[in-house]
């Protein structure tokens, strides 16, 4: 990527794999934890999503960086970021947890690693969730150490992702179990491997600890793939709106609460636990909700979304669309939208103005596929 459309600097992190994308073709990055992510490589995008479904492809996603919080009342800490029950929680599993705040607004939605009660990582999470966890322990004067450790990610994604991870790895990574993780060796070290990925295609994320070793596994991923068409990839807009994969910051943010964002069945609100925004999200639920994310169609061959954009019904204005792609499986645009209520209700049609013109849409049930 040309040097004049991003000026690096120790605010904006290169990865461990940028020279690498760099000389494989990336086009696009965006911006995700003050890090680099690559948001497109050569190929149209239909063109990359369809190998995305068929092939196998390697993601640099290091910019899902950890929290690592230990000590002795770290599981107490995790407990009160997130609404979701976390007592039965086993070790060497991964776990959804939208994290809130005190009025049950939305500051994040990671993915946890359990290594043990006194050891947890919060993945795909950012600097602010690391300073939210903090002031909650200086608060609560709980003894535990909070840092970022060095941790790049990279993902194989794809229908032929363990047919890759069984020639570098062997066959006991083909027992390794949805939302589980373990390390596996390779050559001299080690890599926390786990079942997960922000695709519905299949495939782990390897949380890469030694540089070094990290890249000569990277490398090798690629070699090894030449005979099962493995190219590099990234989180897919296409792929990920169709199965309504939530991206925090687009879809939904700190204004938006769990239950508006269909995460019902992660809130624990009857559970004998104490977490941050539970009174809130109590009367939320009592009161019932006053807007929904929802799919939406809309009858166009084409949308470039670079902020919400209302939807209306005649001169009223029941809700925006905050994700939004032509999905070559429907031969429209799609896209994911907070709906008011009643017409998350209702599912009526409505009106939508882009570019001057007005076109007609209509509100659906997510995920699409």
């Amino acid at each position: 990527m040309p040097n004049q459309y991003v000026a690096k600097s120790r605010r904006l992190r290169s990865t461990i794999y940028s020279s690498r994308i760099e000389n494989q073709g990336v086009t696009s990055y965006t911006i995700y934890n003050h890090m680099l992510l690559p948001a497109g490589f050569k190929g149209s995008l239909e063109e990359t999503y369809n190998h995305l479904k068929n092939h196998v492809q390697i993601w640099d996603v290091a910019a899902e960086r950890q929290i690592e919080i230990k000590g002795k009342d770290a599981y107490q800490l995790v407990q009160l970021m997130t609404c979701r029950d976390l007592s039965k929680t086993k070790e060497g599993k991964c776990y959804y947890c939208p994290i809130i705040d005190e009025n049950g607004g939305m500051i994040n939605d990671p993915v946890v690693l359990k290594f043990d009660n006194e050891k947890w990582w919060i993945s795909i999470a950012d600097s602010d969730v690391m300073l939210f966890a903090k002031g909650l322990a200086i608060g609560k004067k709980l003894e535990v150490s909070i840092s970022e450790p060095d941790v790049n990610i990279m993902a194989i994604q794809g229908p032929k992702a363990f047919n890759l991870l069984e020639k570098v790895f062997g066959k006991e990574i083909l027992d390794l179990k949805f939302y589980n993780f373990k390390y596996f060796n390779f050559k001299n070290s080690k890599h926390l491997i786990a079942r997960s990925g922000w695709s519905k295609q299949g495939g782990v994320e390897i949380y890469v600890e030694n540089t070094k070793s990290g890249l000569e596994l990277y490398d090798l991923l690629f070699e090894e793939g030449k005979e099962l068409n493995v190219k590099p990839g990234c989180p897919h807009l296409i792929e990920r709106i169709e199965g309504a994969l939530l991206s925090y910051g687009n879809d939904m943010d700190i204004n938006d609460n769990p239950l508006e964002c269909g995460l019902d069945k992660f809130v624990h609100l009857e559970n004998d636990i104490d977490f941050l925004g539970k009174e809130k999200l109590i009367k939320i639920k009592e009161n019932g909700i006053n807007k929904k994310l929802m799919g939406v169609k809309i009858n166009l061959d084409k949308i470039n979304l670079r902020s919400a954009i209302h939807l209306t019904i005649g001169d009223k204005i029941i809700g925006e669309i905050r994700s939004a792609v032509f999905s070559p499986t429907f031969n429209m645009v799609i896209g994911i939208a907070m709906i008011n209520k009643p017409y998350f209700l209702t599912k009526d049609k409505f009106d939508i103005i882009i570019e001057n013109k007005k076109y007609k849409g209509e509100i659906c049930d997510i995920p699409f596929v």
